[in-house]
């Protein structure tokens, strides 16, 4: 664990962590924190940021970062937030890092929030998203979804809504702490109570409900923790051990492989939640971005092999 890790748990903990614990979610100060107060780095030198943020853009409402030359590949994220806060800028950190270390070009989805917009709209502005892109003609093999938290899960919950609907399939995903389970079942959210730097487990229940208004939380669009992943493309997950959400990660990757999916697991020691946020700061962050990077360039620079199922804990 380095020293940035450490510091990056304690102003977790001190500033984050105690709002988790309040007895109401306030969807105004979580959305002004994220937007006046999460570092944004600055475009990398010969990249064009695009930023499409009025409803004439529709689907694609987000932020595209195209590299200087031909790109490697496409990545949609969906960044994280509970489904109620934080935008495309807010997590430019990962979606930069991501692509600035293969040369791919990233859009960054600035998804509908709840509880203004309650599932499934995300869902479907992802769907819309990834649609647009092969209307557009970029081959879905070149294709990587990524996303982080509730991205992450937003991410999984896309492929399966794709597959089932026989749309192609993209080449890969990449996701960072993603949130699988709206239910709250895993033996994760009572065994790292106290040990996650980030949160209170009392917490999502409340950012659930309030996305999920009178769905079912076992919905696999909206928890695809309980769906079937017979059919998809390779995933790479990466979570932190003492994360709430780390039997969100494991549960997924244990479904995953049963049904024949490669899947590629890192766990990693001591760092909070969406760690990769921390990027460049953080060397953990730099070598996870760089570890998914490099899984990406991969899948979509080459056609799908079997390879054997990878867990590591870093």
């Amino acid at each position: 664990m380095s020293w940035q890790s450490d510091f990056a748990c304690w102003i977790v903990r001190k500033r984050v962590r105690p709002h988790s614990a309040k007895p109401a979610l306030d969807v105004n100060l979580a959305r002004n924190y994220a937007s006046r107060r999460i570092w944004s780095p600055r475009v990398p030198k010969g990249w064009r940021l695009d930023i499409r943020d009025t409803p004439a853009h529709a689907p694609l409402r987000g932020e595209w970062l195209t590299p200087p030359a031909t790109p490697t590949a496409t990545i949609l994220y969906f960044h994280g937030g509970g489904y109620y806060f934080c935008s495309p800028r807010s997590h430019r950190a990962i979606a930069f890092g991501l692509a600035t270390k293969i040369g791919a070009r990233v859009f960054s989805l600035d998804y509908r929030l709840a509880p203004e917009h309650r599932f499934p709209a995300a869902l479907d502005d992802s769907l819309a998203a990834y649609r647009r892109l092969l209307e557009d003609g970029v081959p879905a093999e070149s294709v990587a979804i990524a996303g982080d938290s509730a991205g992450a899960g937003l991410a999984l919950a896309t492929l399966l809504a794709l597959r089932d609907a026989g749309d192609p399939l993209p080449a890969a995903a990449a996701l960072f702490s993603p949130w699988t389970d709206l239910t709250g079942s895993g033996e994760s959210m009572r065994a790292n109570e106290g040990r996650d730097p980030m949160y209170h487990a009392s917490v999502f229940p409340e950012v659930a409900a309030q996305y999920l208004g009178a769905a079912d939380a076992r919905d696999p669009y909206a928890s695809p923790l309980f769906g079937d992943f017979e059919g998809l493309p390779p995933l790479l997950i990466q979570v932190g051990d003492t994360e709430l959400l780390l039997d969100d990660s494991t549960r997924v990757a244990a479904k995953a492989r049963a049904a024949g999916v490669r899947v590629e697991l890192e766990i990693w020691r001591k760092v909070p939640h969406i760690f990769q946020i921390w990027s460049p700061f953080m060397p953990e962050a730099r070598d996870a971005l760089a570890h998914a990077a490099s899984f990406i360039e991969t899948a979509t620079a080459a056609p799908r092999i079997h390879r054997p199922p990878i867990t590591s804990i870093v």
